[in-house]
């Protein structure tokens, strides 16, 4: 056997730069749209309606349930204004299956209490509860902004979006000086900043009139009322989040990666719906899912754990009188979601020959959940065979590995939801370094291959 030929027995996981330099510059054009993305959708309703404002440019009209659909017709649904669902209708029937490319939007951050403002020591705060697998010890002594809803009492909606723009001021959350800490260092990692202290510090000046109790949560309130018309009552009626200031910029002299807030799982959903939006005319129908709550579970109205996907599929079958049971067991959907990228400086915590890397493209994951399996969607050899060789033809760079060291934990995605609907289905994604951290890093060749996978998918008539 020639030297050739022994070479070709091997799998080796190698480098966008290597396989494929010809498309680092569409990367890196590509991921001035994403940066924008990321800027204008730090939470899940800006993500949703962001996303919407690019459907409705690139001509998608809203789905009304019964309508006659035509192939080629680009239709959209948003839920509850957090989950985006958008389709172009196929060439094929329906019977013959739908190409799902599902993400979520949410992301890990903190959110306020019911309750949450509040006085100590002439500072006031407002008291949070985080959302999703955060490390706390990392939001401390980091620019956070104000993002949300509020309804007043007369049922009218405020947007609340405040430590974004250059003249806005931000927020922080306070932690101990390294003089007085040795205690706080002697505590485990996790235990080290409880819950109970992300309390995020908002103001420090009092109302004028020093017969007045709780002054600084008075001015608080003052300013509140005369800025949005709100009282604190209507921090009941309120969706509050709060995230990292800091905007997407490039990482590195050579400007080849991305830090930001929020890449799990924006990063995914943003070339899935652009793959979604550039599909014209395809064979199958395609359906882009942009979903909410994944970060606590998927569950409650807005996850993928409810009903609200498989509705509207089964609406698209029903315009065209297909059975649904039928589409779904032909279908197959690319879940995407991020992995954790190999750290060089956590080795101990990656398997090298079964991880993922930053720079070699997108990864597929054929499994998620914890040890032993727990908890996922095991995707079939027939469906990685067919992934793997979509891949291939259209000259992707693609990698596959796991999540990390099999004993130290696990993670999920909404595959399974999907899967238990008969849909078979694979996890997909970008890795990420410093996964679930307020700033994020990614690389601009894999978040362009994510694209590239998409788009093969969609426009695939296999």
């Amino acid at each position: 056997m020639d030297k050739e030929t022994l070479k070709n027995l091997l799998y080796k996981n190698e480098s966008v730069a290597d396989l494929a330099p010809e498309t680092m510059a569409q990367a890196d054009a590509f991921c001035e749209g994403y940066k924008k993305f990321l800027d204008n959708g730090k939470t899940e309703r800006e993500a949703c309606a962001y996303s919407e404002g690019l459907l409705k440019a690139a001509g998608y009209r809203p789905f009304v349930p019964g309508e006659a659909l035509r192939p080629g017709d680009k239709i959209y649904w948003i839920n509850r204004k957090k989950c985006v669902l958008a389709a172009t209708i196929g060439k094929k029937s329906m019977a013959e299956g739908f190409h799902l490319n599902i993400a979520h939007i949410d992301a890990p951050r903190l959110d306020l209490r019911p309750v949450p403002l509040y006085e100590s020591s002439d500072l006031a705060f407002l008291r949070t509860h985080y959302y999703g697998g955060i490390r706390k010890y990392q939001w401390p002594t980091i620019p956070l902004a104000l993002h949300g809803v509020i309804y007043r009492a007369d049922g009218s909606c405020v947007e609340i979006n405040i430590g974004e723009k250059d003249e806005d001021p931000v927020f922080c959350i306070t932690d101990l000086l390294p003089h007085l800490g040795a205690k706080q260092g002697e505590k485990k990692l996790n235990d080290a900043i409880p819950g109970e202290n992300l309390n995020v510090l908002v103001a420090s000046r009092p109302v004028e009139d020093k017969e007045l109790e709780n002054r600084v949560k008075l001015n608080v309130l003052k300013m509140l009322y005369e800025a949005y018309g709100i009282a604190e009552k209507d921090f009941i009626n309120a969706e509050i989040e709060v995230v990292p200031a800091f905007k997407a910029r490039d990482i590195g002299l050579d400007r080849a990666m991305i830090g930001s807030y929020g890449h799990d799982d924006r990063v995914d959903a943003y070339p899935a719906l652009m793959a979604e939006i550039e599909t014209k005319d395809p064979a199958y129908t395609t359906v882009c899912v942009l979903t909410d709550k994944e970060e606590t579970g998927s569950d409650g109205v807005t996850g993928l754990n409810s009903m609200y996907t498989f509705h509207f599929l089964q609406q698209l079958c029903a315009a065209q009188g297909v059975d649904y049971i039928t589409a779904f067991q032909a279908s197959k959907c690319l879940s995407a979601d991020v992995t954790a990228a190999y750290d060089p400086n956590f080795a101990d915590a990656f398997e090298p020959s079964n991880s993922t890397y930053a720079g070699r493209g997108i990864a597929v994951y054929k499994y998620t959940g914890a040890r032993g399996k727990s908890s996922t969607n095991d995707a079939p050899a027939e469906l990685v065979s067919y992934l793997t060789r979509l891949m291939d033809r259209n000259q992707i760079v693609w990698q596959i590995g796991e999540l990390g060291k099999i004993d130290l934990g696990g993670g999920g995605t909404v595959a399974k939801y999907v899967a238990n609907q008969d849909i078979d289905t694979i996890d997909i994604g970008v890795p990420v370094l410093a996964m679930h951290a307020p700033y994020e890093i990614v690389s601009k060749v894999d978040v362009y291959m994510a694209y590239r996978t998409f788009k093969a998918f969609c426009e695939d008539a296999e």
